[in-house]
């Protein structure tokens, strides 16, 4: 029996088996060959580049061809001429093609595949059948080469050599886009705005990332985390707002991504390292332009009412209120931590992004285990139903156990207290309770905002104040208060002892001058 008759109906069974060879130790049979397809199955793999099933290119294939082919294109008239076929060559493989070669390929590809071929030259079509072709001969290192050339591994994601992410030194800095990378987000937007509707829809998005290995928003944290209009179109606000998440989140993805879609600046000047936020703390301000807020609270206080509403907020109105939104009765309580992101106008004029961090209850100890946990906060935000007395309790529980750990770690952040369903009677003693608390922890009184009507009070540009004021409105416990006292009278009595030490050294050197001189004249 033959080995062919054997091996066919398993392989086509198994199609994940790229190679069968009969060999032969003793007799010295193929035995090389052995070494060299083990070798070619691990440098040049089948399975991330072709579906045996389908017998076609797999999508992050075709994604990583259809960029290599867009940066080869430098005249963008959506073919490869002679010329760029050639510099394609020379940069991929270090030899040029012989005009008759051209012309070869070009026959092979019109041949099978008439669109792979214009009057312009080899077209994305044709590009991507000859790569197909390469394969189904078992050139799989052709392939290989040429992604391998454009910077992409072996998960056909670009390496992390050609991502000059900035070295976050310290866990309370964070990254931003800088100003360069924003301005090509914007052109980016327009560029795949065909409509001019101001919003990107689905297959918009669909179009601008097909060059990504995947849309990088489709899963949590980033779907649904941004401004969508009511068709479901993301506008431009939200998103610039996703692309700071993202890149608050995962520098790395956000920098691979804006080089996915055509970033031809230094990749080192898309983001920035920002200064760290103790000491933001200390020069009494902050550079930052994308801002962090935590939001805790106990179940059914209102939180994830209080993220959507701040997604249907127009931020260029939201003293207003005016558009927002519609407040949902149903109550679902929330089981993982959700992002919510929006951009917000200054009254100077400068727009901030918010990016709000829903922390269940069921969460908070596991939040508050990481001892860096609140480092990454530019706020925090403590949400309570005004018209229960338990839910303002527990609230007031968090915002202790929060206040003690900042105190702990270094990591204090400015609190915010929020009265939510103000539409609603407040629980008796509520006003007292609540300056009682606001007084001892040194904090401001709780801001009082309700959904259901559409009043937030301002809510979310007093956040933005008052992450932009790091040294102000963080809560002080008991405790902290007496070791802050403390470190005061200690830091005072060595001021007095240092002063002491300093007139007892001058009284020293002034006695020993004077004895000198005594000396001298006797």
């Amino acid at each position: 029996m033959s080995l062919e008759q054997v091996m066919s109906p398993i392989m086509q069974q198994f199609r994940e088996i790229e190679t069968c060879i009969e060999c032969s130790a003793a007799s010295q049979i193929q035995v090389p060959d052995v070494f060299y397809y083990a070798q070619k199955a691990v440098l040049h793999p089948t399975a991330p580049l072709f579906d045996q099933e389908t017998q076609t290119l797999k999508p992050r294939c075709i994604r990583a061809l259809k960029r290599i082919f867009i940066l080869c294109d430098r005249d963008m008239d959506g073919a490869l001429s002679d010329a760029e076929l050639n510099e394609f060559q020379v940069q991929c493989f270090n030899a040029p093609l012989q005009p008759a070669e051209i012309v070869g390929v070009k026959r092979v590809v019109q041949e099978k595949l008439p669109d792979g071929v214009n009057h312009l030259g080899l077209t994305l079509s044709g590009f991507l059948f000859l790569h197909a072709l390469f394969i189904e001969k078992g050139r799989l290192e052709t392939t290989w080469t040429v992604l391998r050339k454009f910077g992409y591994d072996d998960a056909i994601k670009l390496s992390g050599s050609f991502l000059p992410v900035p070295a976050k030194r310290a866990p309370d800095q964070s990254v931003e886009l800088t100003s360069e990378s924003l301005e090509f987000l914007k052109r980016v937007f327009n560029l795949f705005d065909i409509d001019n509707d101001g919003a990107l829809r689905h297959d918009d998005l669909d179009d601008l990332f097909s060059t990504a290995p995947e849309s990088p928003w489709q899963e949590a944290p980033y779907r649904d985390a941004a401004e969508r209009t009511a068709m479901g179109a993301l506008s431009l606000n939200g998103f610039l707002s996703e692309w700071a998440l993202m890149t608050l989140l995962d520098p790395a993805s956000s920098l691979a991504n804006l080089i996915y879609i055509g970033y031809a600046g230094d990749p080192s000047s898309a983001l920035r390292a920002t200064r760290r936020r103790s000491l933001d703390r200390k020069k009494r301000q902050t550079e930052r332009n994308v801002f962090q807020c935590v939001v805790f609270g106990p179940k059914n206080a209102g939180k994830s009412s209080l993220l959507t509403s701040f997604l249907g907020s127009n931020m260029e109105c939201v003293v207003a209120n005016s558009n927002y939104r519609p407040f949902s009765g149903n109550y679902t309580s929330t089981v993982d931590e959700s992002y919510a992101t929006n951009g917000i106008d200054e009254l100077q004029g400068t727009r901030k992004t918010l990016i709000l961090r829903e922390i269940p209850e069921d969460r908070f100890k596991k939040f508050l285990s990481n001892k860096q946990s609140l480092a990454a906060c530019d706020a925090a935000m403590f949400a309570y139903d005004s018209s229960d007395e338990l839910s303002w309790r527990r609230a007031t529980e968090l915002l202790v156990e929060v206040a003690r750990q900042g105190e702990e770690t270094g990591f204090g952040v400015p609190c915010l207290l929020v009265a939510t369903k103000y539409d609603l009677d407040p629980f008796p003693m509520a006003a007292q309770d609540s300056a009682k608390v606001c007084q001892e922890m040194g904090i401001e009184s709780p801001i009082p905002v309700s959904v259901k009507s559409g009043d937030l009070n301002n809510l979310f540009s007093r956040i933005i104040r008052a992450a932009e004021h790091p040294h102000l409105s963080i809560p002080e416990t008991e405790t902290g208060r007496k070791h802050k006292q403390y470190r005061q009278l200690v830091n005072h009595s060595l001021m007095l002892f240092s002063v002491g030490a300093a007139i007892a050294v001058v009284g020293l050197a002034a006695y020993r001058t004077y004895a000198a001189r005594k000396n001298t004249s006797s």
